[in-house]
């Protein structure tokens, strides 16, 4: 299946079918946008709640059709389709339009297409994990750097509504997931970034090498600096498979002494031997670790990538140092709630693969361990494996626990393990207090999943403020009431 256009562009709209496919924070705008050029706009959607009534009844006056309840069915005479994030490239509508030879466009595709002249161009992040925060970083050292800028894409701000909007940018950070670059074929950044790859979402691309070609196609065309994680050599080999500008180059970024065209860490400081005069003999003090928040190893990888991207954008020194001692992390990443009786208890709900639950072990000594939920076909050997030594306990919850606990009982059989059976959101208070049991003062209690949420909450978030509240509890003495 093709996901570029066939002789299409978007100064052809007028008058066209165009099918967009999903609602949602992309596809709404999608629809106006295509509405405003011309298009004769029909959205499908397979979910017919509230919330999509609520989007209906936006779009309607504008004269877009809006069909709820079937997202399998092409519109009778598409000659465009717009798709949101997510839609599988197997999904019924495409293999229809497949079948008619109808484009399909991203919402990032039509984007791209859409900015104008003097757009500003953009710094561009994926990677499996940590791509939110970098993105972040990346916006708060271009913000000290004095650059109007702001976070954008699959951190949820449509890319749509900035390029059609009236505020003028100097520079975008713009977060890129792999369903977004896989419906993009014409993006071509300024610098890109793939921050690392393991194994997800591999249900969507159907294997793990497509699911590599599609976080690759971020680094297609860029302009001046491809940022890679040198611990990560399969970031490395997207750079060389990549057909970039002339001139543009491969940045690393490393946890140890980097080489020449390399960002690194030498003595507690953020060190830059890519963006100097001589990067054979020089290398720019840029930051601390300890202007990280929080300094833990994944998160120094982050901000060297997020500083490479600003540096490739010319950013001075010290605005890389002042944008990280400005940022504030999410919630629900690596995020500290409190201390209870000489044990420190952290919320890393946002760990839903093993990849991120893996670095946030590695960020601790001794660890109890709250894990658990669906684990959307993955396997827990190697991380087992990889956090054996430094686990206290483990306390199990969600779905598909039994997973976890066998690779436990292969590879870390002398940890206590707590297996709570039960799925209901009251779990996590008693996973918390069986947490607090297994711990002793300077160990860390850390909830970092592994597996996503939905299972038990409604979604990383949620299943984050209910271990928090219940830590929150522990703190105060009091006793949940299903205890």
């Amino acid at each position: 299946m093709t996901s570029d256009a066939v002789a299409l562009d978007v100064s052809d709209l007028a008058g066209r079918q165009v099918t967009v496919a999903g609602l949602g924070v992309s596809g709404v705008p999608a629809a106006r946008a295509l509405r405003g050029l011309g298009a004769s706009v029909t959205v499908v959607n397979g979910s017919d709640g509230e919330a999509q009534r609520a989007q209906a009844a936006e779009l309607e006056p504008l004269g877009i059709t809006v069909r709820l309840g079937d997202g399998e069915t092409l519109p009778k005479g598409t000659e465009l389709i717009v798709t949101t994030p997510g839609w599988k490239p197997t999904s019924p509508l495409f293999l229809a339009a497949a079948e008619a030879n109808v484009p399909i466009w991203g919402d990032v595709e039509l984007a791209w297409r859409l900015r104008g002249e003097d757009a500003p161009p953009w710094l561009a992040v994926t990677g499996t994990n940590g791509k939110t925060t970098t993105v972040r970083m990346l916006a708060a050292i271009l913000d000290a750097a004095g650059l109007r800028t702001a976070a954008v894409g699959n951190i949820g701000v449509s890319l749509l509504d900035i390029v059609l909007g009236d505020e003028p940018y100097d520079v975008l950070a713009v977060e890129l997931s792999s369903y977004q670059l896989h419906w993009a074929p014409s993006l071509r950044a300024h610098s890109g970034a793939v921050l690392n790859l393991a194994p997800d979402h591999l249900d969507w691309h159907g294997s793990m090498a497509a699911y590599a070609a599609d976080k690759g196609r971020i680094y297609e065309g860029n302009q001046v600096a491809c940022v890679y994680n040198v611990a990560d050599p399969a970031t490395e080999d997207l750079v060389r498979a990549a057909d970039v500008e002339e001139g543009c180059r491969a940045i690393g970024f490393t946890l140890g002494t980097p080489g020449p065209s390399q960002l690194g860490v030498v003595e507690n400081i953020l060190v830059d031997r890519a963006f100097v005069a001589d990067r054979q003999k020089q290398a720019q003090e840029l930051a601390e670790v300890s202007d990280v928040n929080p300094p833990a190893p994944h998160n120094i990888a982050n901000a060297l990538a997020a500083a490479a991207l600003a540096r490739s954008f010319g950013v001075p020194p010290k605005a890389v140092r002042d944008g990280l001692r400005a940022f504030r992390p999410d919630p629900h990443r690596v995020e500290h709630v409190a201390d209870v009786d000489g044990v420190a208890y952290i919320d890393d709900s946002k760990a839903t693969n093993t990849h991120a639950a893996e670095a946030s072990l590695g960020a601790y000594e001794h660890i109890v361990w709250i894990a658990g939920g669906l684990a959307k076909g993955a396997t827990f050997d190697e991380l087992v494996l990889t956090a054996a030594k430094r686990l206290r306990g483990v306390v199990l919850i969600g779905a598909d626990r039994a997973l976890i606990r066998e690779a436990l009982a292969r590879h870390a059989a002398d940890v206590p393990v707590v297996d709570l059976d039960r799925t209901d959101t009251g779990a996590m208070a008693a996973a918390v207090r069986e947490a607090a049991r297994l711990a002793r003062p300077g160990d860390t209690v850390l909830m970092a999943p592994a597996c996503a949420s939905m299972d038990m909450f409604i979604n990383y978030n949620k299943r984050g403020d209910a271990f928090a509240a219940a830590v929150r509890d522990l703190a105060s003495g009091r006793v949940p009431d299903d205890q």
